[in-house]
């Protein structure tokens, strides 16, 4: 009888330590199978001069990145576009996500529309295995991730009727009308257009190894080279398509894997295809580094000038630093754009836990 009463308690044991696990699992996620909750966001209207969009015709062509971690950004950033945006109808976002993200296409599609249901957008799957045998070590684990290449293939998942796009990071938001910043002419065939820093200390991009090799450095011999961030740019994409620019880039890539000639991810393989070929484009459209530094993430303040967008590259972002309580001053213009409003559902002690178990199969 005894043996019976123990085996007995042992399965009840076993039962109740089974539910808590199941309901903890279950309740890390909340009802868009994310664990995030995000309102419905205004509606924003065209104005009477905004033209009719036909098609592709006088659309406002976006491209960004979605998914779990930076899906508060993400959502952040859109928010400030549309918001900001003279017809943010004839606004058409390209989302790109990863494909073993733990936020599926479905949820993320369903998640986005929840928020904006007005929104023209859709989602691609970035199949992570295009790039993931070319991505070397970098300062930063974050910088590693294969969806920071997804740039380089929009030319490649983008419809071919899609000629021209801005891509914008997760990590910024816009205060002003995107429509100047499409409206950006690229002149002498180029390819991409952003804002240069040309009294940045360009060699620091590079590694010794690179400089001391006189076949590769000769890259820059014949072009006077700069710096500029990729988290924003004008990109004409069938200039994109007819150069092979992503197998340029590819091509750099396998030789950073074989000779570790930089050591910042995704970035200077777009310095090496086209530093001293961008089209300049005004310095308000990426007040870059607020993150801080790639280290210590340490509060950054404006560059001097207007500032039409602000952009949180670097180790420091700032949903992360205003959960934490630290906040630098710049996150609370981030803050004035962020939707996100918690979990739907908390983690909840064992006896009120087991409870709801039955309640909510």
């Amino acid at each position: 009888m005894r043996f019976i009463l123990y085996a007995a308690a042992l399965l009840l044991l076993h039962f109740l330590l089974t539910v808590s696990f199941c309901l903890a699992i279950r309740t890390t996620v909340g009802g868009d199978g994310l664990g995030f909750r995000f309102p419905e966001a205004p509606y924003y209207r065209n104005g009477v001069e905004c033209p009719v969009s036909s098609g592709d015709r006088n659309l406002v062509q976006v491209a960004m990145t979605l998914d779990f971690e930076y899906l508060r950004g993400s959502i952040a950033a859109v928010h400030s576009v549309v918001r900001h945006a003279s017809c943010p109808e004839n606004i058409f976002f390209h989302f790109i996500a990863a494909e073993f993200d733990p936020a599926s296409p479905r949820v993320l599609s369903k998640l986005v529309r929840s928020t904006f249901p007005s929104l023209n957008f859709r989602i691609y799957i970035f199949r992570e295995d295009t790039v993931i045998n070319l991505i070397s070590s970098s300062i930063r684990q974050a910088l590693e991730n294969p969806l920071n290449y997804a740039r380089n293939y929009l030319g490649d998942m983008l419809d071919l009727q899609v000629d021209r796009v801005i891509y914008l990071d997760s990590d910024l938001v816009l205060v002003d009308d995107i429509l100047k910043l499409w409206n950006t002419t690229l002149t002498n065939s180029r390819v991409i257009g952003a804002p240069e820093y040309c009294h940045a200390n360009f060699t620091k991009y590079f590694t010794a190894g690179f400089w001391s090799d006189p076949v590769i450095s000769r890259v820059f011999r014949s072009r006077k080279p700069c710096y500029f961030n990729t988290g924003v740019m004008v990109m004409d994409l069938v200039r994109w398509r007819e150069g092979n620019y992503r197998k340029r880039i590819e091509n750099w890539m396998e030789i950073q894997r074989k000779k570790k000639i930089y050591e910042l991810g995704s970035l200077p393989p777009y310095l090496l295809v086209f530093a001293g070929n961008v089209e300049g484009i005004d310095h308000r459209w990426n007040q870059h580094g607020l993150g801080g530094d790639n280290i210590r993430g340490s509060c950054r303040s404006l560059h001097p000038g207007p500032v039409s967008l602000l952009h949180w590259s670097g180790k420091g972002k700032p949903w992360v630093r205003l959960d934490g309580g630290n906040p630098c001053p710049l996150d609370h213009i981030w803050e004035s754009y962020d939707l996100y409003k918690g979990n739907l559902i908390k983690h909840q002690s064992f006896p009120s836990a087991f409870a709801n178990f039955f309640e909510y199969p």
